[in-house]
């Protein structure tokens, strides 16, 4: 497998095996990849296909048993604890389905965390003007201030999402993001994603839905540890349109009320 400069994930025969008791469990079976720099890549598959370990082996939350991992083109396949932990804080944005958002801290303050935790030496107006400029980009701006009890699951959403984006990455890791929403809320989620995309940002987002799925550029489906398909998404969706369609099916309703 050749490596193209451009592909800022690259795995090479990965292989990923879990020991419980005499037991193995062979989650990943031997996967080699490329994500290209501004892609977005919808990983699919049904529970148990491995596409979490994958994802989690993508995101340095876990290493391979075998095989190698690039990330911007550096061999992360065997860092210890601590550098996986850097390569994390600054090259990765995780945004989770459940938005593990502190409860008792503003908007602005899950936005800060991250860069209180990597080797940026800022003042606290620095990092409360970049954050509330991050917060702006998803359509927070006004909310900076608000608890995430005090915002709809749609806008602690866009808080998680901010919160990742704050360390520039150079990929944003998106696990079942819409999970937790309904669906309007859903289509407004993955316009930001589109407009991130937009603006050449790496996005690799696990969903089991394929709705969801047909907002990415590329569709790659997992099955018993193995790639089953890799190719780019034919119909795709665009939120924006999607969101007029919503509007007017509403309109009618209404008029019809």
């Amino acid at each position: 497998m050749n490596g193209n400069d451009a592909a800022v994930v690259q795995l090479i025969d990965v292989h990923k095996t879990y020991r419980t008791g005499e037991m193995e469990v062979h989650a990943v079976r031997g996967v080699s990849l490329e994500i290209q720099r501004g892609e977005f890549v919808a990983l699919m598959g049904a529970s148990g296909s491995g596409k979490s370990t994958l994802m989690n082996i993508i995101g340095c939350l876990d290493r391979p048993t075998s095989g190698r991992y690039l990330l911007d083109r550096s061999d992360v396949s065997h860092l210890n604890r601590d550098q996986l932990a850097d390569i994390r804080n600054g090259k990765i944005g995780f945004v989770f389905q459940n938005f593990n958002l502190l409860p008792r801290t503003s908007a602005r303050e899950n936005v800060e965390l991250p860069l209180l935790y990597g080797r940026h030496h800022l003042t606290g107006q620095q990092l409360r003007e970049r954050a509330d400029r991050v917060l702006a980009s998803v359509g927070l701006q006004g909310r900076e201030d608000h608890h995430p009890s005090q915002l709809s699951g749609g806008q602690q959403q866009r808080v998680a999402i901010a919160r990742a984006l704050i360390n520039d990455p150079e990929v944003l890791l998106a696990d079942e993001p819409t999970g937790n929403l309904d669906s309007r809320t859903s289509v407004e989620i993955m316009g930001i994603f589109q407009e991130l995309n937009e603006r050449d940002i790496t996005i690799i987002m696990v969903t089991h839905e394929p709705d969801i799925a047909a907002f990415a550029r590329r569709d790659v489906v997992m099955r018993d540890g193995l790639v089953l398909s890799d190719r780019a998404v034919s119909q795709r969706l665009i939120a924006s349109d999607e969101i007029g369609k919503l509007a007017s099916v509403d309109d009618v309703a209404h008029a019809e009320n």
